[in-house]
């Protein structure tokens, strides 16, 4: 196991991470030290409102690890103004996040770490149209051209090869050499952490993998990309029906199902795993992490959230 920090970014200070950051520290014990990045004041309100008596260090992004604190939440202050602890969601945050997301992006660049995990965004606020998601924000910071998002379970994994994108436009963004990229990124994420050749399934775009249209994916695009990757060496197979990869006697033939489109292969993961999955963006300098939950506005304040994501977030970082 290796000492370097887990850095977390709190996200959208409306949002119920600051409940399930507190429920993991209570249910999980963690082994290495994390550096939080926020609002140090709006945590401390949230800690006394949820009935929690953690202790904070307060530290600057230029910390020495040496000295981080193993028994306190080390935290990088990001000041926020605020006039009640619970609210909605509004534009107001953006500035926050981004000095937040700057940070830890600062801090990447300069630390040894074990990775970065960051709460939960509004997309339509923070985003807006600039990035599809958290992923592709990392990408374009880093430079990183090739990169895929993966919710990880060790039981079974998904990525879709397009994200965030509305239907119309998947059609046209699916081609041979993105479909190569994807899945080479994937196999060496795989084999960097966790020293394996995963076994890949890949969906079609079309129902049932066919289509009356004159030009059909699967045959003209799927087909000769799983050709080339199986050629190069990749455990690959498919294209298979969206519909039926995801039987139970299907799925555990593979350790990931990859799939041209977001809610294609997320539905399908999160109705069987539900909170036991993490979002991952494999192929960036640092292993970065997100639960696989959004901000949940109408949870804010009651205390009833499932921190299980986090914590399964937390534990792949913490060994």
């Amino acid at each position: 196991m290796n000492s370097n920090p887990i850095i977390i970014v709190a996200g959208e200070p409306y949002s119920i991470f600051s409940e399930i950051f507190f429920k993991t520290l209570i249910k999980y014990k963690l082994k290495k030290k994390i550096v939080l990045i926020g609002s140090k004041k709006l945590f401390e309100s949230h800690m006394k409102y949820f009935g929690y008596n953690f202790k904070f260090k307060s530290i600057t992004k230029q910390f020495n690890p040496k000295y981080l604190s193993k028994d306190k939440i080390n935290i990088i202050d990001i000041k926020f103004h605020f006039d009640k602890i619970f609210d909605k969601i509004t534009i107001n945050s953006k500035s926050y996040i981004k000095k937040s997301f700057e940070t830890a992006l600062y801090v990447l660049k300069t630390q040894t770490v074990s990775g970065i995990i960051n709460g939960p965004i509004s997309k339509k606020k923070f985003l807006n149209k600039k990035y599809q998601g958290v992923t592709e924000y990392f990408a374009k910071k880093t430079k990183t051209n090739n990169f895929a998002m993966i919710i990880y379970n060790k039981l079974l994994s998904v990525s879709p090869l397009t994200t965030h994108l509305p239907l119309k436009k998947v059609s046209k963004k699916i081609t041979k050499t993105y479909i190569i990229n994807k899945i080479k990124v994937i196999d060496e994420f795989y084999l960097k952490n966790f020293n394996k050749k995963p076994k890949i399934a890949i969906t079609g775009l079309n129902p049932h993998c066919e289509s009356n249209h004159p030009f059909n994916e699967e045959i003209k695009i799927i087909n000769p990309s799983v050709k080339y990757l199986k050629k190069i060496g990749i455990n690959i197979l498919g294209p298979f029906s969206a519909d039926t990869i995801f039987l139970k006697k299907n799925r555990k033939k593979f350790d990931i199902i990859v799939g041209m489109y977001h809610d294609q292969v997320l539905t399908p993961i999160k109705t069987i795993l539900e909170y036991k999955a993490i979002n991952i963006t494999a192929g960036l300098p640092f292993i970065r992490i997100s639960p696989d939950h959004g901000p949940n506005e109408k949870m804010i304040g009651k205390n009833l959230s499932n921190p299980d994501s986090l914590i399964e977030a937390v534990k792949f970082l913490d060994k």
